[in-house]
């Protein structure tokens, strides 16, 4: 396994440019798999969640073509069937979350999909309940083959229904949106998810001849068609990445430009930064952070504690729940950290005690962070990185500490982050990644 060594202090400036965004990336992979005729996708990150989905398709047939970098163009006109039984594609799906995606793109073409029990961050219990619901209520069977750990599904023709979704799961609604394309009949789908993931995927669909209605809101309604035809699409700005550039530079920045950030997919992110009294600036599509020496949390309009909790959109996403808490360790004044939807997330703030910060871990979901108004850095130390976004949270926080620390396990950041040592670098960092 490889690591990171960071030399902490170092005061970073420049500009830095997100990468396309996983969690859009993943889903729109997949829908490449419901037409034959080539499908072009552009902005693609170069991280290991998202290549291994695109090694997921080139092994189940479909043609993977790259025009340049982050460039692909994908044509699914001869999938292997046969594959989708073989202990290689249950082995590589269960080491990948986004293959669960697959079932509706290939029950909706196909009328038959495998999956294994899917992996990814190990961050508490995570359910696929929704996507199986939502399956089933088209039309779908479910045979779970507990010895193998395996989905077994099966449809005829699928057809359109009313559903309402126990839980607003992105990967769920999306997962519904691509089986639902190619239904018979309208399917109407109440508390979907409508992040700006699923609207990407619905604006892709309706120019690959799908007919989605309700965009951006939770009510969509699907009209089904025959058949659906090639496309160009563009990922958007991975917002994540934009959140934890926006923490970097509060900690570690003499002023960094993010550039082109896609500003207004980014809801209410740059406003909860703000909370923390730090100054994110619009600048055309570009957020630029001056230096801050010093960073104030906001009081609630009744002079109660500042809390940050996750909900779902535009509610704040949780993913940014570990740089939030990062950031605060240096602030003026403290705030509550209420991560609702996972019940492990919250467990690397050990790691940072270690490091000096004062934190109280209430309970799985909840920790109280002290800030050190910048009067107390941040100490070195030896860390292991347990899942992606705490893995770029410790990152931020040893970059801003003194001394020298080490993060193991750093595979959990490269699924996420694409190249982030040598872009940070760039910016005055100073971090090197050790292969052992």
């Amino acid at each position: 396994m490889s690591s990171f060594k960071i030399e902490g202090g170092h005061r970073l400036s420049g500009e830095i440019t997100p990468q396309g965004a996983k969690n859009e990336a993943l889903q729109v992979l997949c829908a490449t798999v419901l037409t034959s005729e080539p499908v072009r996708i552009s902005n693609v990150p170069d991280i290991a969640d998202v290549n291994n989905q695109i090694q997921l398709l080139r092994d189940i047939g479909v043609k993977v073509t790259c025009n340049a970098k982050s460039d692909y163009t994908f044509q699914a006109d001869q999938v292997d069937l046969t594959f989708l039984q073989s202990e290689a594609f249950l082995q590589r799906s269960a080491r990948l979350r986004g293959s669960i995606m697959l079932i509706g793109p290939l029950l909706a073409r196909y009328g038959q999909a495998v999956v294994s029990k899917p992996g990814g961050d190990k961050i508490g219990r995570r359910r696929v309940d929704t996507h199986f619901l939502g399956m089933e209520s088209l039309g779908a069977k479910f045979h779970y083959d507990a010895e193998h750990e395996r989905f077994d599904i099966t449809a005829g023709q699928l057809k359109g229904t009313y559903m309402l979704l126990d839980e607003a799961s992105v990967t769920g609604t999306a997962n519904i949106i691509m089986a639902a394309t190619l239904a018979s009949g309208t399917t109407t789908i109440y508390n979907a998810a409508c992040e700006p993931y699923i609207q990407q995927l619905c604006r892709m669909l309706n120019r690959m001849g799908a007919r989605i209605e309700g965009i951006a809101s939770n009510l969509l309604t699907i009209h089904g068609v025959t058949e659906l035809h090639g496309t160009e699409h563009r990922i958007l700005p991975d917002m994540i990445e934009v959140g934890s550039f926006i923490g970097m530079a509060a900690m570690c920045g003499d002023g960094i430009r993010i550039k082109d950030v896609s500003y207004d997919d980014l809801g209410i992110i740059p406003y909860t930064f703000r909370r923390l009294g730090i100054s994110v600036m619009r600048q055309g599509d570009d957020i630029y952070v001056p230096c801050h020496e010093h960073y104030e949390i906001e009081s609630f309009i009744d002079g109660s504690f500042m809390t940050f909790s996750d909900a779902p959109w535009p509610g704040l996403t949780p993913d940014l729940l570990s740089v939030l808490l990062v950031v605060s360790t240096q602030a003026k004044g403290s705030v509550l950290i209420h991560q609702k939807m996972f019940e492990s997330r919250l467990f690397f703030v050990d790691k940072l005690i270690d490091m000096g910060a004062q934190i109280i871990l209430c309970d799985p979901h909840r920790a109280v962070v002290v800030g050190h108004d910048n009067q107390i850095r941040l100490r070195g130390g030896r860390m292991t990185s347990p899942d992606i976004r705490a893995g770029i949270a410790l990152l931020i926080a040893a970059m801003s500490a003194e001394g020298t620390s080490t993060i193991s396990n750093i595979q959990q950041i490269d699924r996420g982050y694409e190249d982030i040592e040598g872009r940070f670098n760039a910016l005055g960092a100073q971090i090197t990644r050790i292969d052992d």
